[in-house]
Formats: C-alpha cells, structure tokens, sequence
C-alpha cells in the first residue's frame, strides 16, 4: 500500500528535476566569449557540428537550384537550337533541306527530352512513375532513331543525284556513327523493358551499361551537329557572333546530360557495394 505521498514505504522518492536542469539538458552548448588573436572579442560561437550542417544544408539547395535551372535551359536550348536550324534550312525548299532539320531534331532535341525525362528537378514528366517514364524515353529515343535513319537517307540520296562522294568529311562519319550506335542503343533498351529477355544478366549491371553507352551516343550525336556547323553549307549562312552562340548550343545540352547521368546515376551505382 503507498504512502502518503504516493510513495511506496521503504522507497525513496526519486528527485525531480527542475525545469531549469531540463533547459539545460535540451539546450546546445555553446562555446563562452573568446578573444581573438586580431583583438575582437567574440561573443556565444554556435559547435561546429551545427555549422557544418546549415553549411551543407544550404549548399543541397544551391546545387538543387542550380540543377533546375541548367536542367530548364538544356531544355530551352534544345528546342530554340531545333527551330533555328529549322528556320535556316526551310524545309521543303529542297531534298537537303530536310536532313539537318531531321538531324537537328533527333539529336539536339528528342535525345535531350528523351534523358532529361530522369532527371530529378528538370523532367517534365515528374508525376509519373519510374516505368512511366522509362517507357517514355524509350519512345522518344525511338521516334528520334526514326528521324535520324530518314535523315541520313535522304543525305545519301541527295549526294546520289549530284554524283558526290560519301562519307567524306569528320561529319558524315561522326553522323553515320551516331546513328548507327543509336540503334544499337535502342535495341539495348527493349533488354532493359523486358528484362526476361536477359535472364543471366542482372538487371543493375544493364541499367549501368545502358547509360554509359547511351551517354557516349549523345555525345556522338553532338560532336555530329558541331561537325555539321562547320560544313560550308552551315558558315555560308551563319557567320560572326550567332555561329559562335550556335555552337554553344549543343556544348550546353551536352553538359547537362553529362552532369545529369555521371552524378545522378553512374556514381551512385559506382559507389554501391
């Protein structure tokens, strides 16, 4: 039977902490008034812990930021690149005509939404699911392999009919090559949609060499629209400070992807046991 004080006899009651000691024990200690070595006197310096961690808190949202705002210009780029070539070449004026307009969208435009579709701050096609978008990537690397194959057709065609030689110039074999490697690297996704078809290989292994692969057919595929801006074709009619601002426009795409699968996907996978 208790006590009187709800204390069970032969028992001592345990002592009660003050609010005082509780603010105590909760509070962050502090370091006390220091003087420096310049001569200023410093007041209640907050741990080094709690410092180091705003810091790194504060720079996660810088590099956030950063990343949605790169992501947002690849974006720009890619589509403003797109219709300037399109503006440029007039498609229809002739059989040409089509091939950089055909080439310019499958390489600087399709591929670009086609990987950005991944990207954690910049996707425009966040709300749906992981499989969603994979297969939303897969359509477009499809539709941009379509664009390519009737472009790179209708370039052989027309050096067919002037009688000229093919696979002449850095361009032509840098856009065979792309082309030929975008195939190849949709024929690698289907193994990655239906991952049956693969059943000895284990699936993380495949995600990573289809990124890696499909990272050096994007870079192929730009290294192909440089080439293409220093044919005679392209300076005959873009010169001075806009050729320049051109060339920059698959630089930055290029960057960006860059950035986007060598740190958001390559090095976590690298670093996984």
């Amino acid at each position: 039977m208790s006590g009187w004080g709800g204390v069970a006899p032969g028992r001592e009651a345990a002592p009660r902490r003050s609010s005082g000691a509780r603010n105590k024990a909760l509070s962050i200690p502090f370091s006390r008034e220091e003087t420096t070595a310049s001569g200023w006197r410093c007041g209640l310096q907050p741990p080094a812990w709690l410092t180091m961690a705003l810091s790194v808190e504060t720079e996660s949202h810088i590099y956030r930021a950063l990343r949605t705002a790169s992501g947002a210009a690849a974006h720009l780029v890619a589509l403003g690149f797109t219709i300037f070539v399109a503006v440029l070449a007039r498609p229809g004026s002739s059989l040409f005509s089509w091939h950089p307009v055909l080439m310019s969208l499958a390489f600087s435009f399709l591929m670009t939404e086609a990987l950005l579709v991944f990207s954690p701050e910049s996707s425009l096609l966040r709300s749906l699911s992981r499989k969603g978008r994979a297969r939303c990537h897969w359509v477009l690397q499809l539709v941009a392999l379509l664009c390519a194959l009737l472009g790179l057709g209708l370039v052989i065609l027309h050096k067919e009919q002037l009688g000229k030689a093919h696979l002449a110039t850095w361009h032509g074999r840098a856009g065979l090559l792309a082309v030929l490697w975008a195939g190849l690297q949709c024929l690698g996704g289907v193994g990655l949609l239906y991952p049956k078809l693969l059943p000895r290989w284990p699936l993380a292994k495949l995600k990573l060499y289809h990124a890696t692969s499909g990272l050096v057919g994007y870079l192929l595929g730009s290294a192909s629209l440089l080439l293409g801006m220093c044919s005679l074709w392209f300076t005959a009619t873009v010169t001075g400070g806009v050729w320049y601002l051109a060339v920059l426009c698959p630089v930055i795409t290029s960057l960006v992807i860059m950035n986007q699968v060598s740190n958001a996907y390559l090095y976590r996978k690298r670093i996984q046991p």
